[in-house]
């Protein structure tokens, strides 16, 4: 903890905000979220169907809206998305817990999901702008605060649902309502450009099309070819949600829920824990795309000991889930601040947040089609054969890296910084 304190007061004040903002937008989310299922199935009444649509608006809303919302961040300054994502997702939380029919569910689902779409582009180029030439550090410590959120976020949840699902919902609008506060006060305006001007501006002072925007970025090829690469670790990172759940539900019934909840501790825990010195090990030994390629490998290596554990032994099923969780966890935790360094390098300093924007979406997209091929995997495989589903996930992460590697040794990952080009 010490280390985490120190490490983040040798940050600007600016980027030290982003950073609790971070923790405080996860901590209020993750109280809400995870319960929002059971309110609209119990407490309204609602058919499985309905609530499936307002769950599936908010991710779509998001996913699909990142684009969007980078390119609003790099053509209007950094800190309008994230200051308008908070106070839109004031008003969706709030909605969640005091509106009981579907279009308005609908319509403060989305809100909620284009909120995120907002502000996480620009809260990204902002770290990256603030941290300069330290932006794996920065990454790396963004991860232990946003990690730390998914952590405590469900225990305070849990605990405020003991008096109503409102309270949840009243509380995670005032976190929201609070940040804004702080942020319109606290937080400086930044934009894109060094010089403080929105980034791509011709000599003449005009600012290009948005179309010209995502011109530049989808002819960003290396950029495109990394995205791309990068879409595995994605699947692989969601399956915390999907087929771990899936297996833990199959092997030790209905004590499969309380399994799962435990899941997301180790991995939360984890993540904070080992963040920092993962990091700095890496660091002193690998150059990024190494470090790439060894935390996608271990991604893929996480779910072995669930391809080789007894199908009917509930023990060594949850340890193999735990031992999968934890390395999945690291890994990932070893991959991220390189990952967004990465993307910030290979956009070569221009359009940051539109990259992001562009990349989180693709990300969406691989995980949406990811878990349609795994879901149905799963189905055909589970009750007979289910060391399939593990080595598929396991091949697939061999396989990013794989990717990454080859992507290093032809030089479409040169990291190396890019000089802005003269005005």
């Amino acid at each position: 903890m010490k280390n985490v304190l120190s490490q983040t007061r040798s940050f600007s004040p600016a980027a030290r905000l982003l950073m609790v903002n971070q923790f405080a937008i996860n901590l209020a989310f993750y109280m809400l979220m995870p319960y929002l299922a059971a309110h609209l199935a119990g407490d309204l009444g609602m058919a499985a169907w309905t609530v499936g649509l307002v769950l599936g608006v908010r991710n779509l809303s998001q996913q699909g809206m990142f684009l969007i919302g980078g390119t609003i961040a790099d053509r209007f300054g950094y800190k309008a998305p994230i200051l308008a994502g908070c106070l839109l997702r004031t008003g969706g939380f709030a909605l969640l817990g005091w509106v009981d029919t579907l279009p308005t569910l609908i319509v403060a689902s989305a809100a909620t999901g284009f909120a995120g779409a907002l502000f996480n582009p620009a809260v990204r180029a902002y770290l990256a702008a603030e941290a300069g030439e330290r932006r794996v550090d920065a990454f790396a410590l963004f991860n232990v605060y946003y990690q730390a959120g998914m952590l405590l976020g469900p225990l305070v949840g849990i605990a405020l649902l003991a008096a109503d699902f409102r309270v949840v919902c009243t509380t995670a609008a005032v976190l929201f309502a609070a940040l804004s506060a702080l942020q319109a006060r606290a937080l400086p305006a930044r934009h894109a450009g060094a010089s403080g001007r929105p980034e791509g501006r011709a000599a003449a002072g005009t600012a290009p099309s948005v179309w010209g925007q995502w011109r530049q970025v989808v002819s960003n090829r290396p950029f495109l070819l990394f995205s791309a690469a990068m879409i595995g670790s994605y699947v692989l990172t969601f399956q915390v949600y999907l087929v771990l759940p899936l297996a833990a539900d199959a092997a030790l019934g209905p004590d499969g829920t309380k399994a799962t909840s435990g899941l997301f501790v180790i991995s939360a825990a984890v993540a904070v824990t080992g963040q920092l010195r993962l990091t700095g090990w890496a660091k002193r030994r690998w150059t990024p795309h190494q470090a790439l390629a060894a935390g996608l490998a271990a991604m893929g290596a996480a779910f072995l000991p669930l391809a080789v554990a007894p199908v009917h032994s509930p023990v060594a099923t949850s340890a193999a889930l735990a031992v999968c969780v934890a390395v999945l966890a690291g890994a990932g935790a070893l991959v991220y601040p390189f990952e967004m360094d990465t993307v910030v390098a290979l956009s070569g300093n221009r359009l940051v947040a539109t990259h992001y924007g562009l990349y989180s979406t693709v990300s969406g997209l691989g995980i949406t089609l990811g878990n349609l091929v795994l879901g149905a995997l799963w189905d055909a495989a589970h009750v007979h054969t289910p060391w399939v589903v593990w080595t598929v996930l396991a091949t697939a992460g061999v396989g990013c890296a794989a990717a990454i590697t080859a992507l290093a040794r032809t030089g479409r990952l040169d990291t190396r910084p890019v000089r802005p080009a003269p005005a």
